[in-house]
């Protein structure tokens, strides 16, 4: 790998742009982690041994992908921005065989990918805060569970993932992530840590995965349960079941008393409701 550059220099990044014609781009929440010891972490986090196939969603510039690359990973990496794909295609990592680039919104390529290479060992992101929950719940709600996952999100985000029952972060997502994975918040990272430093508070959440919850089969009722009783958080079960129709009998069946409230439910519960559901 020729490429050297210094991801610690927000003057070297600015550079670098500026000679590509390129601006930092709000609308894809563009923001460069530029601590060398945060990345290190990060590597460490996503690729504990060499030879493991990862995915990494918007690699930037690529500071994170050099560290995996490094450590001996083959990165497929995944990337929206046309011109940034330019400078990783051109300058930084062309030359390296363990290197694909996929360029495009990881949202509508990352099936195809899935599709001809299979699950990857990894995947990872510093992801942009905008999307960030979207993928995440677009990979598992798909039934992609690789073994490991590592992302830098928006503290607020990474609680939600490691939320328990009865918490006021218990979700729809922390359901989905938690069916499959043991989700571990590992280290904060302050604004300065990124250029430009971002508004909100950034950690790292690790996801491992274990047995699944889910019995075989259930996971599209289970992904469609979730929605329901997580549209209305406030609301009762029984009314943010009510389109179902026979949500009192449903609730019955389960054993689930109906003025709970979604955050009252385990993902055991949820489950009890998938199976009742299904039956009627």
């Amino acid at each position: 790998m020729s490429w050297s550059f210094n991801y610690d220099s927000p003057a070297a990044i600015k550079g670098v742009l500026d000679e590509n014609g390129l601006v930092m781009s709000k609308k894809f929440g563009q923001n460069f982690l530029i601590d060398t010891h945060a990345r290190a972490r990060l590597a460490a986090l996503a690729a504990p041994r060499e030879g493991l196939r990862i995915w990494e969603i918007g690699p930037g510039l690529g500071s994170l992908t050099s560290s995996l690359l490094d450590g001996g990973a083959s990165v497929t990496a995944f990337e929206i921005d046309h011109g940034f794909c330019r400078i990783l295609r051109d300058q930084a990592f062309g030359d390296e065989s363990r290197f694909v680039l996929i360029e495009g919104d990881f949202l509508k390529t990352w099936e195809a990918v899935l599709a001809r290479n299979g699950v990857p060992d990894v995947l990872c992101s510093n992801l942009p805060y905008n999307v960030g929950s979207v993928c995440i719940a677009r990979i598992l709600e798909s039934g992609c569970l690789p073994p490991l996952m590592v992302f830098t999100l928006q503290t607020e985000v990474a609680q939600r993932l490691a939320a328990s029952s009865d918490s006021k972060d218990w979700s729809s997502l922390s359901m989905l992530v938690q069916a499959d994975y043991d989700p571990e918040i590992c280290f904060s990272l302050s604004g300065s840590c990124f250029y430009p430093p971002p508004n909100v508070s950034s950690s790292v959440i690790v996801l491992r995965r274990r047995e699944s919850l889910l019995p075989e089969g259930l996971r599209p009722v289970f992904v469609k349960m979730i929605r329901m009783l997580f549209s209305k958080k406030r609301k009762t079960v029984k009314n943010n079941l009510s389109a179902m129709g026979d949500a009192s009998v449903v609730l019955r069946e389960a054993g689930i008393d109906p003025s709970l409230r979604p955050e009252n439910l385990s993902i055991n519960q949820v489950v009890s409701l998938c199976q009742a559901a299904s039956k009627v």
